[in-house]
């Protein structure tokens, strides 16, 4: 059966959507306690200030996301997959996708590809993907086959 016949005889799925936001409470405590350290490091310990105003630089792309609170997301209804970060966005149709690959990362973390009829592969980026039991549920719903792939190093 060619790829744009599989979708049509299935049963509708209700769409799924995922959405977050870039602001968190957690990266703002980490970023003021990381602060913390550091001021009691300059009079407690006497550190060179500059080197702290070094070690501090490395806060700022916490801060930005704290302060910009860019969105992410995912929507599937049964047109197709749709993600969106930040500026960036982009849409597949299921007739495009073969399958969805899910790789599970030596850190625990679940990346997300989409592997088209065509044989090229397009990653999401993960700040737009969902939980890993949720998003693999509504793929099967929607009738899309999955892979998972488990500690793999190269993918």
């Amino acid at each position: 059966m060619s790829p744009a016949r599989r979708w049509t005889s299935r049963v509708a799925a209700e769409p799924f959507t995922y959405h977050r936001q870039g602001r968190s409470w957690t990266a703002l405590g980490v970023v003021l306690a990381i602060w913390a350290l550091l001021i009691l490091a300059i009079l407690v310990v006497q550190a060179a200030p500059w080197l702290m105003g070094i070690i501090a630089l490395f806060t700022l792309p916490a801060l930005w996301e704290v302060w910009a609170n860019p969105a992410a997301g995912l929507q599937m209804d049964d047109h197709g997959l749709r993600w969106f970060t930040g500026k960036r966005e982009a849409t597949l149709t299921w007739a495009e996708v073969d399958h969805m690959r899910l790789d599970t990362r030596l850190d625990f973390s679940v990346r997300a590809t989409a592997v088209l009829t065509s044989g090229r592969k397009i990653r999401l980026p993960y700040e737009a993907t969902p939980p890993h039991a949720a998003f693999e549920a509504a793929l099967q719903d929607f009738g899309v086959r999955t892979e998972r792939h488990h500690f793999s190093l190269i993918g």
